[in-house]
């Protein structure tokens, strides 16, 4: 799949507390346009359920952990995310869905662009069509 992957962030590691840097175009490899976190999720929820057609997203677990199905039209792989020194590059045209959220997890989205509802795919048969 080369859509996805999993980034090490840098963790500086201190007696006082560790800190982790994300920097775009350095360890981030795009602009970041957009921050957004996702948490007090239910149990049993899920979020996701969509693909981008145009935006590039970093995927981390800054708390507790949850699971991210990804899709590429050919391949289908769950990466378990449970470090906040670690996040899930998930490129264009990848479907994804995130679940089992453990209680007082909170998700970090970094994100290429701003916030454009016509640039989501939400029915996944179209989905299938455009990566065929």
């Amino acid at each position: 799949m080369d859509n996805v992957r999993l980034i090490d962030l840098p963790k500086i590691v201190d007696p006082r507390g560790n800190l982790t840097v994300a920097e775009q175009m350095k360890n981030i490899p795009f602009g970041i346009s957009r921050v957004y976190w996702t948490y007090d999720v239910p149990s049993g929820e899920r979020r996701g359920g969509h693909a981008h057609r145009t935006c590039e997203e970093i995927v981390i677990a800054v708390s507790g952990s949850f699971d991210v199905d990804v899709f590429d039209g050919k391949e289908r792989q769950t990466f378990h995310l449970n470090h906040p020194y670690q996040g899930l590059y998930i490129g264009t045209n990848v479907w994804r869905t995130l679940e089992d959220f453990s209680s007082g997890s909170v998700c970090l989205v970094l994100a290429s662009e701003l916030f454009d509802e016509a640039e989501y795919i939400y029915d996944y048969e179209e989905f299938l069509q455009l990566v065929k």
